[in-house]
C-alpha cells in the first residue's frame, strides 16, 4: 500500500478542509464533494461519517474503494478501505486533540461515526 509523503500528510493534518469524493458506481465519475473531519495516526490519513455507515459518501467509498480527496489545497487520487475497531482509541484521542472544544465533536465518538471509520491512502 503506498504511503502519503511526509510533506503532503503534514500539510493535510493541519488544515480543515478535506473533502472526500469517492466514485460513483459507475467507477469513473467523481461523487459531490463531501466535508469531513480528518486525523493523522502514525502517518496514515482518517475520516469518520459523521452519520455512520448510512452516510452516502461512506457506502460509496467502501463499495468503490477509490475517488479523489481535496486538501491542504492540492488533490489527490485516493483509496478507500474501512477501520475495524482496533485503532478506535488512537483514532479517538487524535480527534479529541485536533477538535477539541467544538459541539461536534462528542457524537463522532460515538459508535455511528466510529463503526464508520475510513483509511484514506493515496492511489499509485
Amino acid at each position: 500500500m503506498p504511503t502519503w509523503n511526509p510533506d503532503t500528510i503534514a500539510a493535510i493534518a493541519s488544515s480543515d478542509d478535506l473533502h472526500v469524493s469517492p466514485f460513483r458506481a459507475d467507477g469513473v465519475t467523481y461523487g459531490t464533494p463531501t466535508w469531513v473531519w480528518s486525523v493523522v495516526v502514525d502517518g496514515d490519513l482518517y475520516v469518520r461519517a459523521y452519520n455512520g455507515r448510512n452516510s452516502r459518501w461512506y457506502r460509496s467509498a467502501i463499495e468503490q474503494g477509490a475517488g479523489r480527496i481535496s486538501a491542504a489545497g492540492t488533490e489527490h487520487d485516493v483509496t478507500f478501505e474501512a477501520v475495524g475497531p482496533d485503532l478506535n482509541s488512537r483514532i479517538d484521542a487524535a480527534y479529541e486533540t485536533k477538535y477539541a472544544g467544538s459541539q461536534y465533536l462528542p457524537p463522532m465518538l460515538q459508535d455511528g461515526p466510529t463503526s464508520a471509520t475510513v483509511r484514506i491512502s493515496p492511489r499509485s
